[in-house]
């Protein structure tokens, strides 16, 4: 039997829960901080690596957004796209949906339909030189409010990148309750258009914060879901309607909404029957990377092959990809283990233990 490590490695990969800015490399944030000196980012690696220490949530949304205030023009943003593709194309990763955060940018002057050349160009090369499909996700930080919400979805009717497939919602979720009905008014808007809603939720908050993304905005994915396991009906609920939760252990610990990897609850909501997928969220920023998420599902959280082959089925099916296309990689992934079947079985209750070439529907 071949090691964990390479059979990871082997794995064809997909990553549904990644941001932009948050993709960015150690050296591009440099490049960045010393082309724009005026910006509040350290601009030596170990200024920026204790820059990237974070005490809680808010705390890390206040460096993110200093790292996000250092991209001014459209091809620095096509530059993040292009260099995340690169960096996940490295890990046999065959497709992203890539979180933007649009406002961000229109609201210190880039031009709405600038931007979207630039993704669009973006993903264009990622194709074309790595091997990496995209797809875009348009996303409101939360404690920005309905100004922002409503920028944000103008953007995605109006001039929207060609790979738009979803709208999300991220930020503080504490924020939510003050725009909950700007919120609702406009992922209803972006769903009728066509978009996929997929916001984050109960990352920072409770369980109220998933009811109102599933109730409220209709989700059909959420980023991170941690806390369900506090309501036994939620969880429930969750499990019978296969709802994708997109877990990310790492980023959890290092915003200190986990306070060690190894009490992580990702082998718990694989026990109840969730539908899991695993995920690097920001992954320069929390000194991760999508492998090592897998690596340390094994190491440290006692995940086999089968589980961790589930886990990246799961991606596949929880994606917004054309059939034909999760077909593809689904197949790729069940030969994978059938060149090496392993010897642990699947958690019990876990929907995907073992592959196959069955698509969620």
């Amino acid at each position: 039997m071949e090691s964990i490590e390479l059979f990871i490695d082997r794995l064809p990969k997909v990553e549904l829960h990644v941001h932009l800015v948050g993709s960015a490399s150690v050296p591009t944030v440099l490049e960045l901080a010393r082309r724009h000196p005026d910006g509040q980012v350290p601009r030596t690696e170990a200024e920026l690596v204790t820059f990237y220490e974070f005490s809680d949530f808010p705390h890390f949304s206040r460096v993110y957004g200093a790292v996000s205030s250092l991209v001014r023009e459209p091809a620095d943003v096509a530059d993040l796209v292009t260099g995340a593709a690169r960096d996940l194309a490295r890990q046999n990763v065959r497709y992203v949906e890539l979180t933007v955060t649009p406002y961000t940018f229109t609201a210190a002057g880039m031009p709405a339909a600038e931007l979207s050349q630039a993704l669009d160009i973006a993903a264009r090369v990622a194709s074309a030189e790595h091997g990496v499909q995209v797809a875009y996700i348009f996303d409101v930080a939360g404690e920005l409010g309905a100004v922002a919400a409503e920028a944000t979805l103008d953007h995605a009717l109006a001039c929207p990148p060609q790979a738009l497939t979803g709208f999300g919602l991220a930020g503080i979720e504490q924020a939510r309750p003050d725009h909950a009905e700007a919120f609702r008014a406009v992922f209803a808007s972006a769903i009728g258009a066509g978009l996929h809603s997929v916001p984050h939720a109960g990352e920072m908050s409770g369980p109220a914060t998933i009811w109102e993304a599933l109730t409220g905005l209709q989700a059909e994915r959420i980023g991170h879901g941690i806390s369900c396991l506090e309501d036994p009906s939620l969880v429930a609920l969750l499990r019978e309607r296969q709802i994708p939760l997109e877990v990310c252990p790492t980023s959890n610990v290092c915003t200190r909404q986990v306070p060690e990897l190894a009490a992580h609850p990702l082998p718990q909501m694989l026990s109840e029957g969730l539908f899991v997928t695993l995920n690097s969220d920001d992954p320069p920023m929390f000194g991760t990377t999508l492998t090592d998420e897998y690596r340390q599902a094994a190491s440290v959280l006692g995940l086999g092959q089968n589980q961790l082959a589930g886990l990246a089925a799961n991606g596949v099916r929880a994606s917004f990809l054309q059939d034909g296309a999760k077909q593809e990689l689904l197949a790729e992934i069940e030969s994978v283990m059938d060149s090496d079947p392993g010897e642990d079985g699947p958690v019990d209750g876990d929907p995907a233990g073992r592959v196959s070439a069955e698509t969620r529907g």
